[in-house]
């Protein structure tokens, strides 16, 4: 008997020759003239009259014959079909990671969808915002995010000063030099929270996914692996549609 995979495997290139002959024989039986013949024999009612050739056309093109023509075709895509689909209600095997048992039995239908979910799901985990390593952060469950370190900022005011350079005299004014000087006048406090996710556990959670990516790909591979009953039944479908066509 074939396993499974082999028969996964031979299945397109069934299906694509079996549309192939298809297509071969519609675009045959489209060909109208060819699916007509004729005899024109031409006798004069005078015996002495004037003769006329006769006409021979041959039917190049039997439907009847079309039909058995793509039937063997159209028979092995279906019986290879079949056989896939039969094999796949028996393909089971169990998810495995790290020597744990994740899933057991699982159908191989089921593995492959799983595989293009753990797929998506490992897009979207490498996707995840990241905190932002500068600061330090703590989780804090009260409001369900990361809180940082609490930082201080001074927040200072321009003032205007004046520098004397030179005192007044009874001849000169004095010589002022006005200028700006930065004073303290409060202090920011600064605490930020986030909804993003710490390196660690993102790699951590990637990590996963992967090993059970990983696990579902090797249960697909082990349950596709069955041995697998060859199925006949295209020509019993044919058959039931040119029961009169197919002896």
């Amino acid at each position: 008997m074939p396993r499974l995979n082999q028969v996964i495997a031979l299945t397109p290139t069934k299906k694509a020759a079996a549309q192939k002959k298809l297509t071969e024989v519609h675009h045959l039986l489209a060909k109208g003239d060819k699916l007509f013949g004729l005899t024109r024999d031409y006798k004069p009612l005078d015996e002495n009259g004037e003769q006329q050739p006769s006409e021979r056309k041959y039917v190049e093109v039997k439907a009847r014959e079309a039909v058995r023509i793509a039937a063997p075709e159209l028979a092995d895509m279906f019986d290879a079909v079949a056989t896939m689909d039969w094999g796949n209600t028996i393909a089971r095997a169990d998810v495995t990671v790290d020597n744990v048992k994740v899933l057991e039995g699982v159908p191989v239908t089921y593995l492959l969808f799983l595989e293009k979910q753990l797929t998506d799901l490992q897009t979207f985990a490498e996707k995840l915002p990241l905190l932002d390593p500068a600061e330090r952060w703590t989780f804090d469950p009260n409001t369900d995010t990361y809180v940082s370190d609490v930082s201080q900022t001074n927040r200072t005011k321009k003032v205007p000063k004046n520098h004397v350079k030179a005192e007044a005299t009874d001849k000169h004014p004095a010589q002022v030099e006005i200028f700006t000087e930065d004073v303290l006048v409060g202090v920011w406090t600064v605490k930020k929270f986030s909804g993003a996710v710490p390196a660690k556990e993102r790699n951590e959670l990637l990590a996963r996914v992967r090993k059970l990516l990983e696990a579902v790909k090797t249960a697909r591979e082990e349950a596709n692996n069955v041995e697998v009953a060859k199925q006949k039944v295209g020509a019993k479908v044919l058959k039931f549609v040119f029961s009169d066509y197919l002896a």
